[in-house]
């Protein structure tokens, strides 16, 4: 039993003509004990809603116990708010994860050389104002950005790709960040539209990790493309990733794809396919929110080395399989976003 089948189960029931497969915010199955958490459309409807979901679920022997929960929800766009286009940039693509330490950073970096390298205009912000890895991923660490004659500030250039960090406006990079709020708000507002981007095929925007204000305030204000979400197999890392897609999804952002890093280990010796994390857990949960897997990355030590360096793999050792697993996702995904 797996959770797709729940939710195929939930599929053809509705309430007040919304399916109850749709109304899923987050779902678990721990042995035979189910919890689902529902967004609630409006109330009075959650009584209903319990009774169906038993009905459609009282023949599935490997459910023992059903916990239904009903989340407040995160606030809908008002609809007299104006989501702002970045000049010059014609698609804005969000990485996003709800989690840190599953490599998104680092997928943001690759996609946007794999994007650059099929002959696109590519600029990359880094978004992450408490915690900046891009200049470190990219080898620009003490570069400083400049202002042009409009004052706007001018991003960092490398490798042909427009970068732009807070990490350019810090004294060293051992100097935290400490602001609250407000004061993250404006900076990221400044780093999107107080900058001279020129004209660009695609802006990468490297979220930082969780579903807070930053994700939010972003969500509201700026017009997106869309969402790329990155995750690895364990199940600690895909609960916070359910998180991340249901947020994207109440604020109307749409999601491209799921990247799946660290999916599997190839043996040097004999090209052998490990599964150090699991197998199958990412497909369980893109088939469950309806979602495509652009592509899986395998571990590879040499990401790590050439991360270090400020060399991105798909420039450092593009025949590698990890280049060619990024160069393949970021052709999905460019198509994908050209044919919309």
């Amino acid at each position: 039993m797996a959770v797709k089948d729940i939710v195929d189960a939930l599929r053809d029931v509705t309430v007040n003509n919304m399916r109850l497969s749709e109304l899923i915010k987050d779902i678990k199955l721990i042995g035979s004990n189910l919890e689902i958490v529902y967004r609630l459309p409006q109330k009075g409807l959650e009584e209903e809603i319990k009774q169906k979901t038993y009905q459609a679920l009282e023949n599935i022997p490997e459910v023992k116990t059903i916990n239904i929960r009903f989340a407040e929800g995160v606030p809908e766009v008002p609809p007299a708010f104006t989501r702002r286009h970045v000049e010059g940039v014609k698609h804005l693509i969000a990485v996003g994860s709800g989690k840190g330490g599953v490599g998104k950073s680092t997928v943001s970096v690759n996609l946007a050389v794999a994007l650059l390298k099929q002959g696109y205009r590519v600029g990359l912000l880094d978004a992450d104002i408490y915690g900046p890895s891009i200049p470190t991923l990219l080898g620009v660490k003490g570069e400083r950005v400049h202002v042009d004659e409009k004052n706007k500030l001018i991003p960092v250039e490398k490798y042909g790709l427009k970068v732009l960090s807070i990490g350019f406006l810090l004294p060293s990079e051992d100097t935290p960040v400490i602001w609250r709020g407000p004061m993250l708000m404006k900076a990221l507002t400044q780093f999107l539209f107080d900058v001279n981007w020129g004209e660009l095929d695609f802006l990468v925007l490297d979220l930082p990790p969780g579903t807070g204000d930053v994700q939010l305030t972003l969500a509201q204000n700026v017009h997106m493309t869309g969402a790329v979400i990155v995750t690895t197999p364990q199940d600690v890392a895909l609960a916070d990733v359910r998180k991340a897609t249901s947020m994207f999804k109440e604020v109307n952002v749409p999601i491209l794809g799921v990247v799946e890093n660290m999916a599997y280990f190839i043996c040097p010796d004999s090209g052998k396919k490990y599964y150090v994390f699991g197998k199958g857990r990412v497909l369980e949960f893109a088939r469950a929110y309806e979602l495509q897997i652009l592509g899986s990355i395998p571990m590879d030590p040499e990401v790590a080395e050439t991360s270090d360096k400020g060399v991105p793999v798909v420039i450092a050792h593009p025949e590698s399989e990890v280049s060619k697993a990024f160069l393949g996702i970021a052709k999905l995904l460019s198509e994908k976003i050209l044919r919309r």
